[in-house]
């Protein structure tokens, strides 16, 4: 059994969807961030670094428990254990790492920081919360000519997909302010269709 610490994030979603997604059995756990539970003792053995998520398999690699954070390597360990999401083709796999990549660096990147610049930042800026929604809706044109002629980043549906899905689904608002990316919008209509999709979003809540 895997159990998943989250909360209603991107990052909290990135990893529920894939444990959906995966078929895997797991329990979650919903973190008060805001009343700090990320911060507790407890959680903090767990994840030291307090974010979330972070997931703790009691039947990990040989048998022993593995606490796992950082919604990527998730995605990535939860991938390599359902035996899904992760390409046979060597060279389509390692592209679905490129895409992976993309998703939790350049998309996650510029999102996480819209973030922090609206709310937490001590001195608000209208200015530099547009340049990050810019950079954000650049990195997303960059998926969006990828999907153009295809259904999925690597033809099939993967990690690639399962990182970056939540933050299109979370921005939905600076997407369409922002608009030109038919190909982007009917894949994350394609992405919500899927059961395990649907779920995931809703676990943190």
């Amino acid at each position: 059994m895997i159990d998943l610490y989250t909360s209603g994030t991107a990052n909290g979603h990135r990893a529920a969807i894939a444990l959906e997604e995966s078929g895997l059995a797991y329990r979650a756990h919903k973190l008060n961030l805001q009343a700090g539970d990320q911060r507790k003792p407890d959680y903090l053995k767990i994840n030291p670094a307090a974010a979330i998520p972070a997931i703790v398999d009691d039947e990990g690699p040989g048998g022993k428990p593995l606490a796992l954070a950082q919604s990527g390597a998730i995605v990535l360990y939860v991938a390599e254990k359902s035996g899904r999401f992760l390409p046979q083709d060597p060279a389509r796999r390692a592209t679905a790492l490129q895409w992976l990549m993309h998703a939790c660096s350049d998309v996650a990147g510029a999102s996480g920081t819209i973030f922090q610049l609206s709310m937490a930042a001590p001195e608000k800026s209208a200015a530099n919360v547009e340049f990050f929604e810019k950079r954000l809706v650049n990195a997303l044109r960059v998926a969006d000519g990828r999907l153009a002629d295809r259904e999925y980043l690597v033809d099939e549906i993967s990690v690639a997909d399962l990182a970056l899905y939540p933050v299109v689904a979370t921005r939905k608002p600076v997407i369409d302010k922002h608009g030109g990316l038919p190909h982007l919008a009917k894949w994350a209509e394609r992405m919500a269709s899927r059961p395990g999709i649907a779920k995931g979003m809703q676990v943190s809540v």
